[in-house]
């Protein structure tokens, strides 16, 4: 039996808010230069602006989902998208650098209780046999954000400001406002989820694994993908428009991934759960080394867009493929704020590189703990989950 249109245009409109969420989160990574510019602030200072993003949604995921997860769904999630439209709006009219980081903290918060949501309300619309299918359109929406989000905030920053970009997405987040309050179900319950579930939940050791990979994943990666964007200009020497064009080849790398994810998942999952982490390590690595050629540096780009895709798309997966399906919603949060916290620490700590006159050498930096991520997946995480897998049959 296949899905009604209409639930691929619930499922449709979720996946774009999603995919919208998620490249507000990175936008500012392109813009870094132009917004340090308006407000005479190095780019490491203004840097911090993407950390304390981050960092606010790793701490208020859990926490607001467990005060709103009564709510009926539908109420909550347009409430979310208003709220996320309304910081955009304020982000693009910011006159000072805190009002914008307040405008930040506003979407951020926004964000918070979105992801915890998103999930739960998707696998509501349909009939248990197409809720995989449902997951999948959530988490591809949100992994491709992971990247095209950074050129597309640079093509629209070039093209028409800094400013513009945010008011753009505050035009987007109305639009999505309009589509789901008309298509969305009147009665959606929430999900009830209990502080109870909590400790019954880490104390899996294959979901614990996860939480400790995608924190040690996101440090790696964030550390440099934060400041890409100067690292291309000051240490490769690409000029504005090749910038430009290398960020939109991540991009096509994500959706590139999220293609990969579909055909080879199912019947490749361990040989790419084994060597995924070791190629980002291995990418990071030779990020400094790849810079001294044009051609090298986007290859390199493009196959390391892939690969952090891919392990955003899998691990998500495996998340919900390790926890009993009523407890997901719990899973997914702590997952949501695990990430965000490797974020804000990737951003951190590219962040001190940078300002320290290190920027050639944050590859090298991410590539260390890129490889004790990797290390974890061979040794512990790939036996435990093994073991859960024989404990189910």
């Amino acid at each position: 039996m296949t899905m009604l249109p209409r639930q691929y245009m619930m499922l449709f409109g979720i996946t774009i808010t999603a995919f919208v969420f998620n490249t507000s989160e990175f936008m500012p990574i392109a813009l870094l230069i132009d917004i340090s510019e308006s407000f005479s602030m190095t780019e490491a200072a203004t840097g911090q602006m993407i950390t304390i993003y981050a960092w606010v949604v790793a701490l208020l995921s859990l926490p607001l989902m467990l005060l709103t997860c009564r709510m009926e769904l539908k109420k909550l999630l347009l409430l979310m998208v208003a709220l996320f439209g309304i910081g955009q709006m304020i982000s693009g009219v910011a006159t000072s650098y805190d009002m914008l980081l307040g405008a930040r903290i506003v979407v951020a918060c926004a964000h918070s209780i979105f992801w915890s949501i998103a999930a739960p309300l998707a696998t509501r619309l349909v009939t248990r046999e197409h809720q995989p299918t449902a997951l999948g359109m959530i988490v591809t929406g949100s992994s491709v954000a992971t990247i095209v989000g950074l050129p597309l905030g640079r093509v629209i920053g070039l093209a028409a400001g800094w400013r513009m970009t945010f008011l753009l997405l505050a035009v987007v987040a109305a639009a999505a406002f309009v589509y789901l309050a008309i298509l969305l179900p009147q009665r959606t319950p929430g999900a009830g989820v209990s502080v109870r579930e909590l400790p019954s939940l880490v104390r899996q050791p294959a979901l614990a694994c996860i939480y400790v990979m995608t924190a040690l994943f996101a440090t790696a990666y964030f550390t440099m993908y934060s400041y890409i964007e100067p690292f291309l200009h000051t240490v490769a020497s690409f000029s504005p428009d090749l910038i430009t064009a290398a960020l939109m080849l991540l991009g096509v790398s994500g959706i590139i991934a999220s293609l990969v994810f579909s055909r080879m998942y199912g019947r490749c999952r361990f040989s790419l759960l084994r060597w995924c982490l070791v190629g980002v390590a291995a990418m990071l690595f030779l990020w400094q080394a790849a810079s001294i050629s044009v051609g090298t540096m986007i290859v390199l780009t493009m196959v390391l867009g892939v690969l952090a895709t891919l392990y955003n798309t899998m691990f998500q997966a495996e998340v919900l493929a390790t926890v009993p399906r009523d407890a997901s919603t719990v899973a997914t949060a702590i997952y949501s704020g695990i990430f965000n916290l490797g974020i804000g620490s990737g951003t951190y700590i590219g962040g001190l590189a940078a300002g320290a006159d290190h920027i050639a050498h944050i590859g090298y930096i991410g590539a260390a703990i890129a490889l004790v991520a990797a290390l974890l997946c061979r040794k512990v995480y790939l036996p435990a989950v093994n073991v859960h897998h024989r404990n189910l049959r």
